[in-house]
């Protein structure tokens, strides 16, 4: 990237310029998004180049811009011919412009688990149930209001500072909000025809709200499985909608909407439960351009690491300013057996809701066995009971066992064909699907390991009548060992920078009971009433964890700083399950940083962990420089020079004191602190911090000095800035 340079040689401070590699991320043909970066110039002074060139746009075609982001950072969505937004980038101010991306979702008992996992010395204030002064922000699908897990029963009135609104929309009034919801944003878009409201028709955001801020709910359950109380991490916390996904996509342009919103709103913690591709550059990111404003705004932002795992370098939302969250298992298993004839009963695991005979009696049949001799597809597909590949005649009113190694189709797509077909039943053979389960409402599936696949195979073929059934879903309490990484869990180490680990942490996301939306059918059993709550896995699912357990860390420590509570959470975290063993993958190894990060969870730890690590916001400046943003566009983002961290060490008399004389060219200022440096017998090292803050343009190098002076020695640091270009 071509541009002005930035360089600072400060006892030899050296800031290189690497790399980054950009793959396609799918979009909206004709909306582009303008990021310009931050709010005030790098002098200080409020920008205006914003303004003119939104005006330029309007005056063009009053309805070119859709989006404008002036509160936390500047930018705007808008529709511009190709020609138009190449002439845009290349104008000053502007860090980057980039097609509207289409970004994914990363789709009770938990908390109680996380307790019982938790071994650490207990905080004098249970993390869950505190949190009501502290405002939660949900970028998502937006929210069911009238689910009880939103009900605002003895909460306190809505905090003064609190600075948003209740947008009314289709189905949604400003009475749906209350002192629980007390926000709730949509953003309309004139290509999608879908309702302007903040109400959940998915399910995904009401899920995940409740997760992290949900009330006690007694008696919830899914279709009553996994019966019990639901409750989020910090069930007195406030809630913010911004509804930035209209269904299970989410436009850029929108979330960078909320972010800009939710920064003006006044909200503490946001919590952001999808992503882009890994290998998305991260000044195109809309997620990352707007945690990093959020983060210097003093918002912390959790983010989902993805569902791309278990392949290597799959990890999302990687900018070191996110909290990044993958996800694991808990101590409960759903098992739904399968019974051949004989009665010899063999485990299988998944969520279904099977009115098959108890007894073996339905006539049970393999892939292989089933193949369509009109196919053109080889024994494999038929082996893996691929669309197109099987008799139809030959699995009608049968159990099918379907291994799962040659995988063009999902498992649903499978499943369906099947049905289609008129089987009743589907058994999958891999070790990987047996441990994570997936609701099936109205056909009967389990998924069995190996070696058991392999036994029921044997019995087909020895078998002049083979015979089988599949047994309706069992809760098992206690299931050992947990926490396990989810199959799906995207891993380390990051696409294009190996020296950034994520995930940061590891919390549950598999099988988890929370609030759903009823108007949405994903879950939905044929002929019975839509759940009211329901088990979805994802790091959807375990990202809200972390967030209410952050809320309930910024309830505790009201002044600490983003980077003070990731690191409370990743400092205290977990390293082993219930079985007192290290932590494994879904294969069995025991899981790396690139697995799990600092490890999972614990509820009490971060509320005292004794120290705390904090980020500077010069390491975030180092990171953009070593991916290979230049000074125009880091000037932009952060709007200002960085600050630099010096650690000095005594090696004159035990007893002195030093202090600062500055020598600052004009046209940059230069802050020192502090003002006096006192080192003693036992104190040989001390650390002061210098600020450069550019005040004035200027075009040639410039140069000054930085003098630690006592009575006896002068020790100078001689220090050059060159900005050529601005």
């Amino acid at each position: 990237m071509n541009g002005p340079q930035l360089f600072l040689f400060f006892n030899l401070l050296v800031i290189s310029f690497l790399g980054e590699i950009a793959a396609a991320e799918p979009e909206r043909n004709g909306v582009y998004i303008v990021y310009m970066g931050a709010t005030r110039s790098p002098n200080g002074a409020p920008r205006n180049d914003h303004a003119q060139l939104l005006r330029s746009l309007m005056n063009r075609n009053k309805n070119a811009v859709l989006h404008t982001y002036s509160h936390g950072f500047l930018g705007f969505a808008a529709r511009l011919s190709d020609e138009e937004a190449k002439l845009i980038a290349k104008r000053p101010g502007v860090v980057s412009v980039f097609p509207d991306p289409v970004l994914k979702l990363h789709t009770t008992r938990s908390w109680d688990y996380l307790t019982y996992l938790d071994s650490t010395p207990k905080a004098p204030t249970d993390s869950s149930s505190s949190g009501e002064d502290i405002i939660i922000g949900f970028l998502d699908t937006g929210i069911w209001p009238e689910s009880e897990s939103f009900n605002d029963e003895g909460m306190g009135p809505i905090p003064s500072r609190w600075k948003g609104t209740c947008m009314e929309g289709e189905n949604f009034t400003s009475s749906s909000c209350n002192r629980k919801i007390i926000g709730a944003r949509y953003y309309d878009d004139p290509d999608l025809e879908t309702p302007g409201t903040p109400r959940d028709n998915v399910g995904h955001g009401s899920h995940v709200a409740s997760t992290a801020a949900g009330r006690p709910v007694s008696g919830a359950s899914y279709y009553g499985l996994a019966k019990g109380t639901a409750k989020g991490g910090s069930p007195g916390s406030r809630i913010a909608v911004y509804r930035v996904c209209p269904g299970d996509f989410c436009l850029g342009s929108a979330i960078l909407k909320g972010y800009d919103d939710a920064i003006a709103d006044g909200v503490d913690v946001l919590s952001v439960s999808l992503g882009a591709s890994p290998d998305v550059l991260f000044s195109d990111n809309p997620i990352t351009i707007g945690a990093f404003h959020a983060t210097e705004k003093g918002i912390i932002v959790v983010c989902s690491a993805g569902n791309g795992g278990p392949s290597s370098a799959s990890i999302v939302n990687a900018a070191p300013w996110t909290l990044t969250v993958g996800a694991t298992t808990i101590d409960r298993d759903f098992e739904s057996d399968v019974v051949l004839g004989g009665n010899k009963v063999i485990k299988g695991g998944a969520i279904n809701f099977s009115e098959l005979n108890k007894s073996p009696v339905y006539p049970l049949i393999d892939g292989l066995s089933a193949k369509s001799e009109s196919s053109q597809q080889g024994d494999d597909d038929a082996r893996n009971c691929n669309p197109g590949s099987l008799d139809g005649d030959k699995v009608k009113g049968k159990i099918v066992l379907c291994e799962n190694k040659v995988r063009p189709f999902g498992t649903t797509t499978k499943y369906e064909k099947l049905k289609d077909q008129g089987a009743i039943g589907m058994i999958l053979v891999d070790d990987d699907w047996r441990i994570l389960e997936i609701p099936y409402t109205d056909f009967p599936v389990t998924a069995v390991f190996e070696e058991d696949g392999a036994e029921i195979l044997s019995y087909i073929n020895s078998s002049s009548n083979p015979v089988a059934t599949i047994l309706p879903t069992v809760v098992i309490p206690n299931y050992k060992p947990a926490p396990v990484v989810a199959l799906f869990s995207s891993r380390g180490p990051v696409f294009g920078f190996r020296n950034l680990i994520k995930p940061d942490i590891t919390a549950p996301g598999q099988n988890i009971l929370a609030a759903w939306s009823p108007i949405s059918d994903e879950l939905t059993i044929p002929g019975r009433e839509p759940p009211l709550y329901g088990i979805v896995s994802g790091t959807s699912m375990s990202c809200p964890h972390v967030s209410g357990l952050a809320a309930a860390v910024k309830s505790q420590h009201p002044t600490w700083s983003p980077a003070a509570i990731r690191s409370a959470i990743m400092t205290t975290a977990i390293q082993r399950n219930n079985s007192d063993g290290p932590i494994i993958t879904e294969t069995g190894s025991i899981a790396t940083p690139y697995d799990i990060g600092a490890g999972e969870i614990s509820l009490s730890g971060p509320l005292q962990p004794g120290l705390v690590y904090e980020t500077e916001r010069m390491d975030y400046i180092q990171f953009l420089c070593n991916i290979g943003y230049n000074t125009s566009d880091i000037k932009m983002i952060a709007s200002d020079l960085p600050t630099v961290n010096r650690t000095v060490t005594n090696v004159g008399e035990d007893e002195s004191i030093y202090t600062p004389i500055v020598e600052a060219p004009e046209g940059v200022d230069v802050q020192v602190v502090p003002n006096t440096l006192e080192f003693t017998r036992d104190v040989k090292k001390l650390t002061f911090q210098v600020t450069f803050k550019q005040t004035t343009k200027f075009q040639e190098d410039l140069f000054g000095s930085i003098t630690w002076s006592n009575e006896k020695y002068k020790v100078r640091s001689p220090f050059a800035v060159s900005n050529t270009g601005i």
